[in-house]
């Protein structure tokens, strides 16, 4: 059956429970950090617009919300989940591009970053456009970081003073960056970027 991407509203509130344990299990089997977010949490972004749910008829298939920070200066798309029914066929990709299409319409003017552990997620953001940073190029905002408590490498965070983590950060600058000029050779050369910084993560990816 066909997915179909939109925007969530208020009939999508009853797939929060399932989207949160989707987190959760995702993060489990990852063996990496994913803050927690609860059913609560989840339909407020979902109220406020800021979230996009994949459907298959009445299959949860995928989620992904906004967040602002620092007075919208700051845009993140967080919580990208897809199914595992619904995995390597590229519907991870549709969904960050539709939320990456949100964030635009509704902050035109912020920064967009993101920290992940995920590769696959890395080379989606490479191909619209961002670009890795360090940490101290992100929000500065507590709110934010403070999002980072419920995860398993918190300790790391806090050890490092926030200057990094397991995670890499990654930064979409809208004055500075082209509309539309991902392509695959920035992804090879951000690629080559992971393995110069750290080695032992990502010299065995392809």
């Amino acid at each position: 059956m066909d997915v179909v991407i939109s925007i969530a509203d208020d009939s999508h509130l009853k797939y929060t429970q399932q989207i949160s344990t989707m987190m959760a299990e995702a993060a489990k089997a990852r063996g990496t950090g994913i803050a927690e977010r609860t059913p609560d949490y989840l339909s407020e972004k979902i109220k406020q617009g800021k979230a996009v749910i994949a459907l298959s008829g009445q299959q949860l298939a995928g989620f992904c919300y906004i967040e602002s920070w620092g007075h919208e200066q700051y845009v993140a798309n967080s919580g990208l989940i897809v199914h595992p029914d619904f995995r390597r066929t590229g519907l991870a990709k549709k969904i960050k591009k539709k939320i990456f299409d949100l964030s635009r319409l509704k902050f035109p003017n912020a920064k967009i970053f993101g920290i992940t552990t995920s590769l696959a997620v890395m080379k989606i953001n490479s191909e619209l456009g961002y670009k890795p940073v360090t940490f101290s190029e992100l929000t500065t905002d507590e709110s934010f970081w403070k999002g980072c408590l419920s995860c398993q490498n918190y300790d790391i965070l806090q050890r490092t003073n926030k200057s990094h983590c397991l995670c890499t950060g990654m930064l979409y600058h809208p004055e500075k960056t082209k509309e539309g000029n991902g392509n695959g050779k920035r992804w090879e050369r951000f690629k080559n970027f992971l393995k110069r910084n750290a080695p032992k993560k990502f010299n065995n990816e392809k």
